[in-house]
């Protein structure tokens, strides 16, 4: 399976020029099996006062244009996140696409981040662990902020995922989080994991980059610095069976501080 991460930039204010310059990346993937972008990458993460304004639908711009494009390249798309809007309530959400454009899966951020930022105070927490089992893969859907909750990666695994794909818009001064994160997450589940971060800045504030793609044993097979770039790697599935009959930490849980592993409790 061949997985490619986007790392890019927002135009401030201008959603239409976001949107153009994501698809002309999307198109020169053809021959990818899985495209996985960053979070809030079409208004940019710290744009919260257009949250509500930007919010969309299923039938928006932002989730019709990846729909056309994963049948296009004929690929899996992670679609990155974006301001949905459900009834009176606005989620960061995110979907997993098919290869002919059925939407499998959408996880709504469960960790909304409150620490100089105004997420908490206009989004609502999504209440789900997400993990999607396709041809190619079994994928545990994450947000960001959520990869410093490792009981949340952990539940992911107990539903049976074999690649963690990570939206990001991570901030500057804690890129020495982000590089441990997204390893730790990776090696104590003997996971692959593959994240998109933003980068170049949005009202004011900094995004670190250094998206990553990482194997069962944590370690990095690709990695970007903070300009953009696009990660290509190519991943064999096989490994984490591999890594967890090598090294069988996973088998090794107590299930009476784990009451919920399946048919332990």
């Amino acid at each position: 399976m061949r997985v490619a991460s986007i790392q890019m930039v927002v135009f401030e204010n201008d959603k239409q020029k976001t949107l153009e310059y994501a698809k002309e990346k999307i198109l020169h993937l053809k021959g990818v099996d899985l495209v996985v972008l960053p979070e809030l990458w079409n208004i940019g993460f710290m744009s919260f006062d257009r949250y509500v304004s930007e919010a969309e639908g299923k039938d928006g711009p932002t989730l019709k244009m990846l729909i056309d494009l994963a049948k296009e390249i004929n690929a899996y798309i992670h679609t990155g996140s974006f301001v949905e809007k459900e009834g009176e309530k606005y989620y960061n959400s995110s979907y997993l696409l098919s290869p002919k454009g059925e939407l499998l899966a959408n996880y709504r951020k469960i960790h909304l981040f409150g620490y100089q930022s105004r997420e908490t105070e206009i989004l609502t927490r999504g209440d789900e662990v997400v993990v999607v089992d396709t041809s190619i893969g079994k994928f545990g859907m994450a947000t960001c902020y959520d990869l410093r909750f490792p009981e949340m990666f952990r539940a992911m695994v107990d539903k049976g995922a074999e690649i963690f794909l990570v939206c990001s818009a991570w901030p500057y001064p804690r890129l020495e989080h982000w590089l441990m994160l997204n390893r730790v997450r990776a090696f104590e589940n003997q996971c692959f994991l593959v994240s998109a971060d933003s980068v170049g800045s949005n009202e004011g504030s900094l995004f670190v980059g250094h998206s990553m793609i990482v194997d069962p044993w944590g370690v990095i097979m690709a990695s970007g610095g903070d300009e953009e770039v696009i990660l290509q790697v190519e991943i064999d599935l096989k490994k984490v069976k591999e890594a967890r009959l090598k090294f069988p930490a996973l088998a090794d849980r107590l299930y009476w501080l784990n009451p919920k592993i399946e048919g332990k409790g």
